[in-house]
């Protein structure tokens, strides 16, 4: 009985149907200059949003709004350094003033760290830590308070990765933060759903950017394999045979900007190709 007491409101919700399009949103990407932040940032300008790029060169993020611009979108640039809580929030306060507000947050600036545990230095532990768990945390407080300040609903997207999941040798402290970014992602999930905010993550493999071309050229010097084993051996144990590219994870977080992920919070999906699984 309460089955079909329910039918007629589920068939209304179907036949109203819903707009599952992020036209006319404004999204905000750091390290949004080049990458997997450049991919994410023209995914979601394709999708209908106008965007605010953030990073720290200028030159690459000019040439990134060219291209959001092309696609018939707004863009507008801000350098800012992720680690300073300060220079976050008014990234965040010029989107709003530029875009006329703020709707997806998506916090993907970071760097990687190739090292035996026994061989970090504070300095390496102090940076890494700054730039991937602070930075998402700063850019977790200054969406949900812009959100909350404005009384509208808002998607916070953090970037994780397989290394948020599993310990990978030679990449610890990498992994601890990661770990802490899923971590942030859950607990802040929790906090701010009584907002209307949601809050997860996305977590890739092996991508072919710049930042692996670092991990396999430290890797090797470490293990003293020659350039490129490093990354095919990873290539290598990829279920669907080909590594990643930075247009496989926009997609996946488009999904995590759009409505259809309106009811999935605290979250932080695999999108490797199949090397982690959970």
């Amino acid at each position: 009985m309460e089955l079909e007491a329910n039918l007629p409101v589920a068939g209304a919700l179907i036949s109203k149907g819903k707009h599952m399009s992020i036209t006319g949103k404004v999204a905000l990407v750091t390290g949004a200059a080049q990458g997997i932040g450049k991919a994410i940032a023209l995914r979601l300008a394709k999708d209908g949003a106008d965007i605010m790029l953030v990073d720290l060169h200028q030159e690459k993020l000019d040439a990134a709004a060219a291209e959001v611009r092309a696609l018939g979108r707004r863009a507008f640039t801000y350098i800012a350094d992720v680690s300073r809580l300060e220079q976050v929030t008014a990234a965040v306060a010029f989107a709003e003033k530029e875009l006329s507000g703020l709707d997806i947050m998506v916090n993907n600036a970071g760097i990687a760290q190739v090292a035996p545990l026994l061989d970090v230095t504070p300095e390496e532990v102090d940076r890494i830590m700054r730039i991937n768990v602070q930075g998402t945390l700063w850019g977790i407080q200054a969406a949900a308070k812009s959100f909350k300040k404005r009384g509208q609903k808002g998607k916070i997207i953090n970037a994780c990765s397989i290394a948020g999941h599993d310990g990978f040798a030679l990449l610890g402290v990498y992994c601890a933060t990661k770990f802490a970014v899923r971590a942030l992602t859950q607990s802040a999930a929790r906090e701010l759903a009584v907002d209307g905010i949601t809050v997860n993550a996305y977590c890739p493999g092996v991508v072919g950017t710049d930042m692996w071309v670092e991990i396999d050229k430290r890797m090797a010097e470490v293990t003293g394999a020659e350039l490129g084993a490093t990354y095919k051996k990873f290539v290598d144990g990829i279920a669907l045979g080909r590594a990643e590219t930075p247009d496989d994870v926009a997609g996946l977080v488009s999904f995590l900007a759009g409505p259809d992920s309106d009811y999935m919070t605290g979250q932080a999906p695999l999108i490797d190709g199949g090397m982690v699984y959970r």
